[in-house]
């Protein structure tokens, strides 16, 4: 379902950035060009999005255990950088259009712009529900919501060429689509790249952890603590429980169930390893190799 709905928004946006390019050309709006150069990146975006969402679902194997789960999280970091770079041109070409600004056609501007907005509506909606549970999808709908404000905004730009030839209005909107894709967009690769360097997820509070797993009466301490996410909202633990009493296998092996499942019932944590143990740990450190 996701990869018929990636695709239908790959046409939409194919046809949004063919339209916005001939009419950007013949009516001479930078804001309508650098939405049909949004709408240009969001095509790739797309594209990189649907082949990642394809290889997450590969099995794993002896050579990657995991298979390729983090596909989609490369996908949503290339993505969050292909913004960056495509709002830094986009404050140029204002720039160069504030220095010499050049007459619009208001009408054609407004038609190509508006049937932007609605197709750039309908590709949201085909995302939208998606976009929640993987960030990968959300990478993809923000290239949307970024498009459809640009739409809007350029909609709202030729209303008003229409009406008064405030030639500077054009690069001024182009500016604004440019900030607001930068800010979107260095979020987006602020938390791809924490996934990717395994930090620990900002809803896991470690200590709050810790003072829960320890309140057990058979566990002494928790230490050797390890916790990343492997992708967006799938967290990885791991550590070694530090019991109080030698207690055989089978009760030991239960307690290490209890914590197990107080992990993940509590904390959301996806999975866990943990390692039992009696006065056999030489380091006691809570975060230690």
């Amino acid at each position: 379902m996701k990869e018929k709905r990636i695709l239908l928004a790959i046409a939409l946006n194919g046809l949004i950035a063919l339209a916005e390019v001939i009419g950007g050309i013949l009516s001479g709006s930078l804001a309508l060009l650098s939405d049909a150069l949004h709408n240009v990146s969001d095509l790739l975006s797309l594209g990189i999005s649907y082949g990642a969402l394809r290889l997450s679902r590969r099995n794993g194997t002896t050579h990657r255990t995991f298979g390729l789960k983090r596909a989609e999280i490369l996908a949503a970091f290339l993505n969050s950088s292909l913004l960056i770079s495509l709002s830094l041109f986009l404050f140029r070409e204002a720039y160069l259009r504030f220095s010499h600004p050049s007459p619009i056609k208001g009408g054609m501007m407004l038609v190509v712009a508006f049937f932007g907005l609605l197709a750039n509506l309908m590709a949201m909606k085909v995302l939208q529900g998606e976009s929640h549970g993987s960030l990968n999808i959300r990478s993809a709908y923000l290239h949307l919501l970024g498009d459809t404000l640009s739409s809007v905004a350029v909609v709202g730009g030729a209303l008003i060429l229409m009406v008064r030839p405030l030639f500077w209005l054009d690069p001024l909107l182009t500016f604004l689509i440019a900030l607001f894709i930068l800010k979107e967009a260095v979020v987006l690769l602020k938390e791809s790249t924490e996934i990717l360097l395994q930090t620990v997820p900002q809803d896991l509070d470690l200590e709050r952890v810790r003072n829960r797993v320890e309140e057990h009466p058979e566990i002494a301490l928790l230490h050797h603590v390890h916790a990343w996410s492997l992708v967006d909202g799938e967290i990885h633990f791991e550590g070694h429980l530090a019991f109080r009493n030698n207690l055989p296998l089978r009760e030991a092996d239960q307690v290490r169930g209890e914590i197990e499942e107080l992990l993940k019932r509590e904390f959301g944590v996806s999975h866990v390893t943990l390692q039992s143990e009696y006065q056999s740990c030489q380091g006691n450190g809570f975060i230690e190799e």
